[in-house]
């Protein structure tokens, strides 16, 4: 599968638009309480719109862009770094895109962002996939 890819072929841009309760459901299953996450009432009194998307499970949606072009597998995913650059919010899409910037045999490497309307939310995110 590597061997179809080239440098500055675009991979399928991954679209998710996390619902309402998602970050109470990823705060419970991660163990991350923070109340800017799950409380509206604490997240606005400490500056903020709302509630905040957790940066890891932003992070996850990167990985899971990643995986789609191994047909899904995770397993492919054998690196994987970002830059946060922003929150992200409940109930408005992402956009993850990603480019391949290099590929070596069986393995690529892309680059990728992740935004959310007109505002990354991650930036400068490498990536390495071994596709066999």
């Amino acid at each position: 599968m590597a061997a179809d890819l080239k440098p500055g072929d675009e991979l399928p841009e991954l679209r998710v638009t996390p619902d309402a309760g998602l970050t109470r459901r990823y705060a419970e299953a991660s163990g991350d309480m923070n109340p800017i996450h799950i409380d509206e009432d604490f997240a606005k009194q400490v500056g903020l719109p709302g509630c905040i998307l957790h940066g890891l499970w932003s992070m996850a949606q990167v990985a899971r862009a990643q995986a789609q072009v191994a047909d899904g597998d995770p397993r492919a995913l054998k690196r994987l770094a970002v830059q946060f650059r922003g929150m992200g919010f409940p109930e408005q899409e992402i956009v993850v895109s990603s480019k391949v910037t290099g590929v070596d045999g069986d393995r690529i490497t892309t680059e990728t962002i992740a935004v959310q309307g007109d505002r990354a939310i991650i930036k400068n995110a490498t990536a390495e996939l071994e596709l066999v």
